[in-house]
């Protein structure tokens, strides 16, 4: 009884969100019209997932002289470095009230709609992912008409993945995969035709679609395709200078850095027993994980460390590994040959290129055994992975790439560079 009490409320407030939506649609579609005649001066707004990839996607744009603005609704603690925080001030208000957390809840629609109007008011084009802009959090009808809107609007749309937004993990072959989202992410499972639907919305209705890692199983068709749209400052991660040419002596600490946002998918539980087994062995091995850490945090601690482990079961490498070889350190990752051969045939990556140490959860052991035996060979790794990034990641690369879609969709630079 309880939990078909609990079912038909569910049922009634998405009823009423429903019809509150249906209410505003024509004040929303009045906004987008109006929208539509006004002069924008920011040329792209990146948001509204609080992702660290929005912070240097905006630099790589600023590089190429394009005006680009960061808005989020709320923060993760991974980075707060975002132009515009909605939600800020409301949350501050909400943890000093009793019922703040109900009172959050039913502003998220509203705050979802003002975000919407303050994007298309602001800019000429949005970078978003396949979760949406900010209609996108909604559950009802309006996330279904947001292409159609912006469309109305005249803002032109980039949609890229960036991971959970298009796994709809019948579309995988990686069982493994699906076997520790199953762990990790049980839930998962419910917004599986949510993900499907929104995969197929923005595919058909973006203006320019990105595509690239291990997204592109998820994924029927994009209009670019890179290793990754990851990109970073290469100013900011570089090789401290007192170790970018030095191999340390063997009988120094050999330390690994691990910093997993999800612990099963990552593979944790296998460098972990790795670096046991090596050092009741004998060698000199640590293995450093942090979790939960701002991203100057992990910066910090990436300095100190010789390696970085990055994952072993997803088969691609992330955000982590290119932080990693921007500061000129080897980084252990598992990389599925199938998607290897991919970006070679494709001609994205040249043959053996990509510098990271391939392993898997069975021979991660000696792989880091490998490394500790010989130093010189982690500066060399090093050495190759710092130029990979700057070639592939950097925010004058992936700058590039963003420079050539705008032209593709006809976004003009306010600044006239």
């Amino acid at each position: 009884m309880k939990f078909l009490k609990r079912y038909n409320l569910q049922y009634v407030v998405f009823g009423i969100f429903y019809l509150i939506e249906v209410l505003l649609l024509p004040f929303i579609a009045g906004f987008c019209l109006i929208a539509r005649f006004k002069k924008k001066k920011i040329d792209v707004g990146l948001g509204p997932e609080p992702l660290i990839n929005n912070v240097y996607h905006k630099r790589a744009l600023t590089k190429y002289g394009y005006e680009a603005e960061t808005f989020v609704a709320d923060v993760y603690y991974i980075t707060s470095d975002f132009d515009i925080i909605i939600g800020r001030n409301l949350n501050k208000i909400c943890d000093k009230i009793v019922l703040g957390g109900l009172i959050r809840k039913v502003l998220t629609p509203f705050r979802s709609l003002y975000t919407f109007v303050l994007s298309i008011w602001r800019y000429k084009c949005v970078y978003i992912y396949f979760s949406g802009g900010p209609l996108g959090v909604l559950g009802s009808c309006l996330w279904r008409l947001e292409p159609y809107l912006y469309q109305l609007a005249g803002v032109k749309v980039v949609v890229m993945p960036y991971g959970a937004d298009v796994q709809d993990l019948l579309r995988t072959r990686h069982l493994l995969f699906r076997h520790v989202m199953a762990k990790q992410y049980p839930r998962h499972r419910f917004a599986r035709r949510t993900i499907e639907r929104k995969i197929d919305l923005w595919t058909c209705q973006a203006d320019h679609v990105i595509s690239g890692c291990d997204w592109i199983e998820y994924m029927y068709y994009w209009d670019t395709l890179l290793l990754a749209h990851f990109s970073i400052d290469t100013d900011l991660w570089k090789p401290s200078t007192s170790e970018a040419e030095t191999a340390k002596n063997a009988d120094e600490p050999f330390r690994i850095l691990h910093a997993p946002n999800h612990r099963h998918v990552k593979g944790t539980e296998f460098f972990i027993q790795a670096v046991e087994e090596l050092r009741n062995e004998g060698l000199p091995v640590e293995l450093v994980i942090i979790e939960k850490m701002p991203n100057e945090k992990i910066r910090e601690c990436m300095e100190t460390v010789d390696v970085v482990a990055d994952q072993l079961i997803i088969g691609w490498y992330g955000m982590i590994a290119i932080e990693g070889m921007s500061m000129g350190k080897p980084v252990l990752c598992y990389l599925r040959e199938d998607l290897q051969q991919f970006y070679v045939d494709a001609g994205i990556v040249a043959e053996n290129e990509i510098p990271l140490i391939h392993c898997t959860m069975h021979n991660v052991k000696e792989k880091i055994r490998e490394l500790v035996d010989d130093r010189k060979k982690v500066v060399e790794i090093g050495k190759k992975s710092r130029v990979f990034v700057m070639n592939h990641h950097s925010v004058e690369a992936i700058g590039k790439v963003f420079d050539e879609i705008n032209g593709q969709i006809g976004v003009k630079k306010c600044l006239g560079v």
